[in-house]
Protein backbone atom coordinates (compact mmCIF):
# COMPACT_ATOMS: atom_id res chain seq x y z
CA UNK A 1 0.00 0.00 0.00
CA UNK A 2 1.32 3.27 -0.76
CA UNK A 3 0.98 6.43 1.50
CA UNK A 4 2.36 10.44 0.01
CA UNK A 5 2.63 13.00 2.58
CA UNK A 6 2.40 16.50 1.02
CA UNK A 7 3.44 18.56 3.52
CA UNK A 8 6.47 21.83 3.95
CA UNK A 9 8.18 19.64 6.80
CA UNK A 10 8.72 16.37 5.31
CA UNK A 11 11.90 14.97 7.55
CA UNK A 12 9.17 15.02 9.95
CA UNK A 13 7.32 12.38 8.56
CA UNK A 14 10.59 10.51 7.09
CA UNK A 15 12.13 10.43 10.65
CA UNK A 16 9.26 8.48 11.65
CA UNK A 17 8.82 6.06 8.78
CA UNK A 18 12.61 5.57 9.84
CA UNK A 19 12.15 3.51 12.68
CA UNK A 20 10.43 0.37 13.64
CA UNK A 21 8.37 -1.82 12.55
CA UNK A 22 7.04 0.98 9.50
CA UNK A 23 10.83 0.74 8.27
CA UNK A 24 10.99 -2.77 8.52
CA UNK A 25 7.36 -2.92 5.84
CA UNK A 26 8.85 -0.46 3.88
CA UNK A 27 12.45 -2.61 3.44
CA UNK A 28 10.13 -5.64 2.87
CA UNK A 29 7.68 -4.00 -0.16
CA UNK A 30 4.45 -4.26 2.33
CA UNK A 31 4.16 -0.75 2.10
CA UNK A 32 5.75 2.37 0.16
CA UNK A 33 5.82 6.13 1.71
CA UNK A 34 6.66 9.30 0.26
CA UNK A 35 6.73 12.91 1.04
CA UNK A 36 5.68 15.96 -1.36
CA UNK A 37 6.90 19.44 -0.99
CA UNK A 38 4.80 21.80 -2.26
CA UNK A 39 7.35 24.49 -2.68
CA UNK A 40 8.60 22.07 -5.53
CA UNK A 41 5.38 23.61 -7.42
CA UNK A 42 5.46 27.05 -6.91
CA UNK A 43 6.46 29.59 -9.76
CA UNK A 44 8.58 32.68 -7.73
CA UNK A 45 11.71 32.69 -6.82
CA UNK A 46 10.68 32.99 -2.89
CA UNK A 47 8.17 29.48 -3.38
CA UNK A 48 5.42 30.77 -2.09
CA UNK A 49 2.91 28.58 -0.89
CA UNK A 50 1.05 30.96 1.02
CA UNK A 51 -0.82 34.30 1.53
CA UNK A 52 -2.86 36.77 3.51
CA UNK A 53 -6.30 35.68 4.89
CA UNK A 54 -9.53 37.15 3.19
CA UNK A 55 -11.35 38.94 5.71
CA UNK A 56 -8.61 39.74 7.98
CA UNK A 57 -7.55 36.69 10.57
CA UNK A 58 -4.90 36.72 11.56
CA UNK A 59 -1.73 33.78 10.35
CA UNK A 60 -1.71 33.09 6.55
CA UNK A 61 -3.30 30.57 4.08
CA UNK A 62 -1.90 28.03 2.31
CA UNK A 63 -2.47 28.51 -1.27
CA UNK A 64 -4.41 26.24 -3.84
CA UNK A 65 -2.13 26.40 -6.60
CA UNK A 66 1.10 24.71 -5.36
CA UNK A 67 -1.31 22.13 -3.20
CA UNK A 68 -3.05 21.27 -6.82
CA UNK A 69 -0.31 20.82 -8.76
CA UNK A 70 1.37 18.65 -6.21
CA UNK A 71 -2.23 16.31 -6.22
CA UNK A 72 -1.47 15.89 -10.26
CA UNK A 73 1.47 14.12 -9.44
CA UNK A 74 0.28 11.44 -7.42
CA UNK A 75 -0.69 7.86 -8.79
CA UNK A 76 -4.24 7.79 -10.45
CA UNK A 77 -6.85 6.66 -7.94
CA UNK A 78 -5.33 8.19 -5.17
CA UNK A 79 -7.40 9.12 -1.78
CA UNK A 80 -7.00 12.67 -1.13
CA UNK A 81 -7.22 13.48 2.29
CA UNK A 82 -6.92 16.77 3.71
CA UNK A 83 -6.25 16.78 7.46
CA UNK A 84 -8.09 19.06 9.53
CA UNK A 85 -9.78 19.96 12.82
CA UNK A 86 -12.81 20.46 10.80
CA UNK A 87 -12.95 16.92 9.66
CA UNK A 88 -14.73 13.72 10.56
CA UNK A 89 -13.03 11.98 13.28
CA UNK A 90 -10.70 8.63 12.57
CA UNK A 91 -11.68 5.55 13.57
CA UNK A 92 -10.46 1.63 14.09
CA UNK A 93 -12.84 0.73 11.42
CA UNK A 94 -11.59 2.58 8.95
CA UNK A 95 -8.50 2.11 9.73
CA UNK A 96 -8.98 -2.04 8.56
CA UNK A 97 -11.25 -1.02 5.55
CA UNK A 98 -8.46 0.80 4.14
CA UNK A 99 -5.91 -1.63 4.78
CA UNK A 100 -8.02 -4.52 3.20
CA UNK A 101 -8.93 -2.27 0.18
CA UNK A 102 -4.72 -1.40 -0.24
CA UNK A 103 -5.70 2.21 -2.56
CA UNK A 104 -3.20 4.69 -2.42
CA UNK A 105 -3.78 7.36 -0.33
CA UNK A 106 -2.24 10.83 -0.03
CA UNK A 107 -2.50 13.40 3.42
CA UNK A 108 -2.32 16.82 2.74
CA UNK A 109 -1.27 18.48 5.71
CA UNK A 110 -2.06 22.23 6.21
CA UNK A 111 0.43 25.24 8.11
CA UNK A 112 -0.31 28.29 9.28
CA UNK A 113 -3.92 29.30 9.47
CA UNK A 114 -4.73 26.55 7.33
CA UNK A 115 -5.25 25.85 3.62
CA UNK A 116 -7.69 27.82 1.26
CA UNK A 117 -10.52 25.53 1.74
CA UNK A 118 -11.32 26.07 -2.14
CA UNK A 119 -8.84 23.46 -2.52
CA UNK A 120 -10.18 20.64 -0.08
CA UNK A 121 -13.77 21.64 -1.99
CA UNK A 122 -12.20 20.75 -5.34
CA UNK A 123 -9.93 18.39 -4.55
CA UNK A 124 -9.81 16.26 -1.40
CA UNK A 125 -11.96 13.33 -1.61
CA UNK A 126 -11.74 13.07 2.12
CA UNK A 127 -11.45 15.38 5.34
CA UNK A 128 -9.99 13.73 8.16
CA UNK A 129 -9.44 14.91 11.96
CA UNK A 130 -7.88 12.81 14.56
CA UNK A 131 -9.36 14.56 17.88
CA UNK A 132 -10.99 17.61 18.67
CA UNK A 133 -7.83 19.55 19.46
CA UNK A 134 -5.49 21.64 17.19
CA UNK A 135 -1.82 20.93 16.29
CA UNK A 136 0.43 23.52 14.31
CA UNK A 137 0.25 21.02 11.20
CA UNK A 138 -1.26 17.98 9.74
CA UNK A 139 2.19 16.14 9.76
CA UNK A 140 1.36 14.52 13.40
CA UNK A 141 -1.95 13.63 12.25
CA UNK A 142 -0.89 11.73 8.82
CA UNK A 143 2.03 9.31 11.01
CA UNK A 144 -0.59 8.80 13.49
CA UNK A 145 -3.37 7.55 10.52
CA UNK A 146 0.03 5.79 8.18
CA UNK A 147 0.60 3.87 11.37
CA UNK A 148 -3.00 2.68 12.38
CA UNK A 149 -3.79 1.51 8.84
CA UNK A 150 -0.31 -0.15 8.05
CA UNK A 151 -0.08 -2.05 11.22
CA UNK A 152 -3.53 -3.93 10.16
CA UNK A 153 -1.49 -4.90 6.33
CA UNK A 154 -0.97 -8.49 6.43
CA UNK A 155 2.75 -9.13 7.17
CA UNK A 156 3.37 -5.98 8.78
CA UNK A 157 2.98 -6.98 12.64
CA UNK A 158 4.68 -10.09 13.97
CA UNK A 159 1.62 -12.01 15.29
CA UNK A 160 -1.90 -10.92 13.33
CA UNK A 161 -3.62 -11.95 16.53
CA UNK A 162 -2.07 -8.51 17.90
CA UNK A 163 -4.13 -6.47 15.78
CA UNK A 164 -7.17 -8.17 15.98
CA UNK A 165 -7.46 -7.94 20.04
CA UNK A 166 -6.55 -4.45 19.77
CA UNK A 167 -8.30 -1.43 21.85
CA UNK A 168 -11.74 -0.37 19.11
CA UNK A 169 -11.02 -3.62 16.98
CA UNK A 170 -14.42 -4.82 18.69
CA UNK A 171 -15.53 -1.84 20.12
CA UNK A 172 -14.38 -2.92 23.54
CA UNK A 173 -11.00 -1.49 25.02
CA UNK A 174 -8.37 -4.09 25.04
CA UNK A 175 -7.60 -6.40 28.63
CA UNK A 176 -4.42 -4.83 29.96
CA UNK A 177 -1.14 -6.96 29.46
CA UNK A 178 1.24 -7.66 31.99
CA UNK A 179 4.47 -9.65 32.10
CA UNK A 180 6.74 -10.77 34.67
CA UNK A 181 7.47 -10.62 37.85
CA UNK A 182 3.80 -12.00 38.91
CA UNK A 183 3.74 -9.16 41.61
CA UNK A 184 5.18 -5.75 41.78
CA UNK A 185 4.08 -3.29 44.71
CA UNK A 186 1.26 -5.08 45.88
CA UNK A 187 -0.10 -5.63 42.91
CA UNK A 188 -0.43 -9.18 41.54
CA UNK A 189 -0.92 -10.53 37.90
CA UNK A 190 -4.39 -11.70 38.23
CA UNK A 191 -4.77 -15.41 38.60
CA UNK A 192 -6.59 -16.59 35.53
CA UNK A 193 -4.13 -14.92 33.32
CA UNK A 194 -1.57 -17.82 34.92
CA UNK A 195 -4.02 -20.84 34.49
CA UNK A 196 -2.65 -21.67 31.23
CA UNK A 197 -6.35 -22.36 30.44
CA UNK A 198 -7.03 -20.54 26.97
CA UNK A 199 -10.73 -20.77 26.91
CA UNK A 200 -10.66 -19.33 30.35
CA UNK A 201 -8.10 -17.01 29.83
CA UNK A 202 -10.13 -15.54 26.84
CA UNK A 203 -13.34 -15.57 28.50
CA UNK A 204 -11.51 -13.55 31.34
CA UNK A 205 -9.74 -10.86 29.09
CA UNK A 206 -13.36 -10.26 27.46
CA UNK A 207 -14.83 -10.02 30.89
CA UNK A 208 -12.27 -7.15 32.01
CA UNK A 209 -12.73 -5.55 28.35
CA UNK A 210 -16.42 -5.44 28.69
CA UNK A 211 -16.31 -4.03 32.13
CA UNK A 212 -13.28 -1.46 31.79
CA UNK A 213 -15.32 -0.10 28.56
CA UNK A 214 -18.48 0.00 30.47
CA UNK A 215 -16.18 2.12 32.86
CA UNK A 216 -14.38 4.08 30.77
CA UNK A 217 -16.11 4.52 27.13
CA UNK A 218 -19.42 3.51 27.89
CA UNK A 219 -20.30 4.94 24.50
CA UNK A 220 -18.16 2.62 22.91
CA UNK A 221 -20.94 -0.17 23.87
CA UNK A 222 -24.18 -1.10 22.89
CA UNK A 223 -27.74 -1.01 24.47
CA UNK A 224 -27.47 -4.98 24.17
CA UNK A 225 -24.63 -5.45 26.06
CA UNK A 226 -24.64 -8.13 28.59
CA UNK A 227 -22.14 -6.36 31.93
CA UNK A 228 -23.38 -8.68 34.78
CA UNK A 229 -21.51 -12.07 33.77
CA UNK A 230 -19.02 -10.18 33.22
CA UNK A 231 -18.60 -8.09 36.23
CA UNK A 232 -19.11 -11.41 38.30
CA UNK A 233 -16.15 -12.64 36.72
CA UNK A 234 -14.09 -10.01 37.28
CA UNK A 235 -15.24 -9.17 40.32
CA UNK A 236 -13.88 -12.95 41.84
CA UNK A 237 -10.36 -11.50 41.44
CA UNK A 238 -8.91 -10.39 44.75
CA UNK A 239 -8.23 -6.73 46.05
CA UNK A 240 -4.87 -7.10 44.86
CA UNK A 241 -5.64 -8.41 41.23
CA UNK A 242 -8.56 -5.69 40.28
CA UNK A 243 -5.70 -3.06 41.48
CA UNK A 244 -3.61 -4.08 39.15
CA UNK A 245 -6.20 -3.80 36.31
CA UNK A 246 -7.21 -0.08 37.51
CA UNK A 247 -10.09 -1.50 38.67
CA UNK A 248 -11.85 -1.27 42.63
CA UNK A 249 -15.23 -2.78 44.27
CA UNK A 250 -16.57 0.33 44.03
CA UNK A 251 -16.19 0.37 40.33
CA UNK A 252 -18.15 -2.71 39.70
CA UNK A 253 -20.94 -1.78 42.60
CA UNK A 254 -21.80 1.20 39.57
CA UNK A 255 -21.95 -1.27 37.28
CA UNK A 256 -24.51 -3.47 38.90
Amino acid sequence: MKFSVITLFPRIVEAFAAEGLLAQARERGLLALETVNPRQFTEDVHQTVDDRTFGGGDGMVMKVEPLARAVATLEPGTRVVVLSPQGRLWQQSEAAAWAKEGRPVAFVCGRYAGIDHRFTVKYADDEISIGDYVLNGGEVAACAIIESVARLIPGVLGNAVSAARDSFSERLLECPQFTRPREVEGMSVPAPLLSGHHAKINEFENSVALVRTALFRPDLLSAEAELQPAVKVVGALNDNELYALGLTREDLKELQ
